[in-house]
């Protein structure tokens, strides 16, 4: 058996240990859920979503150290830019925490094992709705054990894309950027969405329900999931102007094969 095929068999068997992972973090999240919340100021607000990384990380990390016991661990999930070769978890223990701590629905788990920087193995749950979104590199992405397909469409303007805000207080320049590259593609698409978390949409990009998904981002917890699902569903993942993208990348990008290049077209005319 080649070293190839023993690494993909090694990774696969990891696959469920992750899933169990996530579920578990993602139960304890649904119990602290309420539709009816809304904090009142600063101060609840930060305190809500630090429980909420606490309560699922409770569940996540210690799991995830067992199946991996020399991986590393990323502790913020806001950070950016290239990490120490080996394995490393990068783990968000409340993707889109702040639309669960606001009674919206749109938040999941994700754990991801990273390989020299390459993602390669992940796994996504959105608890309310019992999704799971699951990748190993070389092995296929899949949606609740269905094959996931990026989508086939051809024209651009035909398109479903969608960007977001990455973190609070990205500086001015991105601001800027993610209003223009807005502005670039309502001419260019058929619908534009903004919304957040960044994991959420690629997942729809991974699944074909959407056609692409562009952020001004290096946080790495947002992206790597979304990315190895792409990829492993046939979409092409690069940054905005069309090269390769790695986690040290200043931008991302995510599309239909057939897009691509056109939704590189519109992005690379953005600064």
């Amino acid at each position: 058996m080649s070293t190839h095929a023993v690494t993909l068999a090694t990774d696969r068997a990891l696959l469920p240990e992750a899933v169990a992972a996530v579920r578990a973090a993602g139960a304890k999240l649904r119990e602290r859920f309420t539709p009816d919340a809304r904090p009142g100021g600063h101060e609840e607000l930060i305190a809500a979503l630090l429980a909420n990384d606490q309560a699922s990380l409770g569940e996540l990390r210690a799991p995830l150290h067992a199946a991996r016991p020399n991986a590393g661990w990323v502790v913020n999930e806001l950070e950016g830019g290239a990490l120490p070769d080996g394995e490393w978890w990068v783990t968000d223990p409340a993707e889109g925490n702040i639309n669960h701590v606001h009674g919206m629905p749109e938040w999941s788990v994700t754990a991801t094992l990273v390989r020299d920087n390459q993602p390669v193995v992940t796994a996504v749950h959105l608890p309310l709705t019992d999704d799971t979104y699951t990748a190993v590199r070389g092995g296929g992405a899949f949606h609740n054990g269905v094959r996931l397909r990026a989508s086939a469409k051809e024209r651009l303007a035909d398109g479903y894309v969608g960007t977001g805000q990455a973190k609070p207080g990205e500086d001015a320049r991105t601001f800027r950027r993610i209003g223009r590259s807005l502005t670039a593609m309502l001419e260019s698409a058929l619908v534009t969405r903004v919304s957040v978390p960044a994991t959420l949409q690629l997942v729809q990009v991974a699944a074909g329900r959407m056609d692409a998904f562009w952020q001004y981002s290096d946080v790495r917890s947002g992206l790597l999931a979304g990315a190895l699902l792409v990829a492993e569903s046939g979409g092409t993942v690069t940054d905005t102007h069309g090269d390769p993208w790695t986690v040290a990348s200043q931008d991302f990008l995510a599309a239909a094969p057939a897009l691509h290049t056109a939704v590189v077209r519109v992005l690379s005319s953005v600064n």
